[in-house]
């Protein structure tokens, strides 16, 4: 029987390995983007996961793990602007405090998942991957919905919980795509 918490923690291995590369050739410039542009990367990620999907080919060589690698870690990027924001903290991290911040963030993110989990019992096991990006672009549309209600919901979540759950749903298709292949 799988162990989600051990396939969650390989898939962290991927994606943060591909942060740190990125990290080391751009430092933290994307720190310079809002909330807001960072949902729009994602769209743009899960929509091109769509299109191949629909098409069954990439003209493009490159498949969908990297766009699900990438909403996971914009994600991540998310997360960490709605920390900062309204804060001093410079555009230029420390790469320490930069790989703090993504653990941080990965991992409760990796809690809400298990919380869900127990409840749900792994039910997301059974889905197909074309779900999962279904799944994705429903939290976009809501999201960008918050975002233009400068945060307001009158019963929803906030934009935060919406990118937990597109993390968590990225890495449910690499786990998916790349482990249990």
């Amino acid at each position: 029987m799988a162990n989600t918490n051990e396939e969650f923690e390989a898939v962290k291995k991927i994606c943060l390995n591909i942060f740190e590369k990125k990290y080391d050739d751009y430092g933290t410039a994307w720190r310079i983007m809002r909330p807001e542009s960072l949902t729009d990367q994602i769209f743009i990620k899960a929509s091109r996961i769509r299109s191949i999907e629909e098409k069954g080919v990439a003209k493009v060589d490159e498949g969908i793990v990297p766009e699900f690698i990438a909403i996971v870690n914009y994600g991540i990027m998310a997360l960490i602007q709605l920390e900062l924001k309204g804060t001093d903290a410079p555009i230029d991290l420390p790469k320490d405090m930069a790989m703090a911040l993504y653990n941080k963030y990965y991992d409760a993110t990796k809690e809400l998942m298990t919380n869900k989990n127990h409840d749900y019992g792994e039910a997301w096991r059974s889905m197909r991957v074309s779900s999962f990006t279904d799944v994705i672009l429903q939290k976009l549309h809501r999201t960008k919905q918050i975002e233009d209600n400068k945060g307001v919901t009158k019963i929803s979540e906030g934009v935060d919980a919406n990118y937990q759950d597109m993390i968590n749903y990225s890495i449910f298709a690499l786990i998916k795509l790349e482990i249990e292949k």
